[in-house]
């Protein structure tokens, strides 16, 4: 059973920084790829960034330079440092794990950036 817990959501002012956490069990992020993911009312969930078992990470044009993603494989944990908010990053975030072709999710934190 594969469980994702998120932590570190909150509110912030524009050009302020959060750093999500995300604690993994029954997975373990070092072995595939692993991500976040961020969603708006009314949108489809997208893709933040995501870092491969090589340490190759991937971002959204809209978050490069800003954001950073990361993983302590000795804690299973995967972190995303966000950095010079704005409010357009306002969302509910996602955390993202994928394991033998299925995809699990957390349950979401939300993170809301006030202008």
């Amino acid at each position: 059973q594969v469980q994702l817990v998120e932590s570190g959501g909150g509110l912030v002012q524009a050009g302020g920084s959060l750093r999500l956490s995300c604690v993994a069990s029954g997975t373990t992020f070092s072995s595939n790829v692993a991500g976040w993911f961020r969603q708006t009312p009314g949108n489809p969930r997208e893709l933040v960034a995501t870092i491969e078992s090589s340490g190759r990470t991937n971002y959204a044009d809209s978050v490069k330079g800003r954001f950073t993603i990361s993983r302590d494989n000795a804690k299973n944990t995967l972190s995303l440092q966000m950095d010079s908010l704005k409010p357009e990053d306002t969302a509910v975030y996602y955390c993202y794990a994928l394991k033998y072709n299925h995809d699990y999710w957390g349950q979401g934190t939300q993170v809301t950036v006030s202008s």
